[in-house]
């Protein structure tokens, strides 16, 4: 399955993000994927607040690697692996583990590798022209689907 939007702004791009949050369940998988500026970190960064009950500030991990958030959904792992040297990094996070229970975002999912989940939500961010961004969600999981159509029709 695969969906497209033109996010014309950052506002748009934060609603989008905003609106994924409905539907999600621990276990959930979303990667992250676009070139350096194309606002992984504020989908990221919208959707993780729009779980809070107390908006906090929600940086980017690029240096801790992995930040986690206690939402109104239960624990969001938010995971930046740009800085990533070595797959074994991956282990010794916590990772594997965490998406087989918590809700897991992760930028730069590139540097997984053959540990890649399957069954992820991937939203690919393309920098259009000015502020405009072409969001591209696809996934190949059953899991998925359902809840992508009833989520991006609202």
């Amino acid at each position: 399955m695969k969906k497209t939007f033109v996010s014309n702004g950052p506002l748009e791009t934060e609603e989008l993000a905003s609106a994924l949050k409905g539907n999600l369940q621990n276990g959930d998988i979303i990667l992250l994927k676009g070139e350096i500026g194309a606002g992984k970190s504020l989908f990221a960064r919208s959707l993780i607040q729009s779980a809070m009950d107390q908006v906090e500030e929600v940086p980017s991990p690029t240096f801790t690697i992995v930040q986690t958030y206690e939402t109104k959904l239960g624990s969001i792992w938010h995971a930046d692996l740009y800085r990533l040297t070595d797959q074994s990094e991956i282990f010794e996070l916590g990772l594997i583990d965490a998406f087989v229970s918590e809700i897991v975002i992760v930028e730069w999912p590139e540097r997984l590798g053959h540990l890649e989940p399957q069954e992820a939500l991937t939203v690919e961010i393309i920098i259009l022209e000015n502020d405009k961004r072409e969001i591209i969600f696809s996934t190949n999981s059953y899991m998925w689907k359902a809840r992508l159509e009833k989520t991006l029709q609202q």
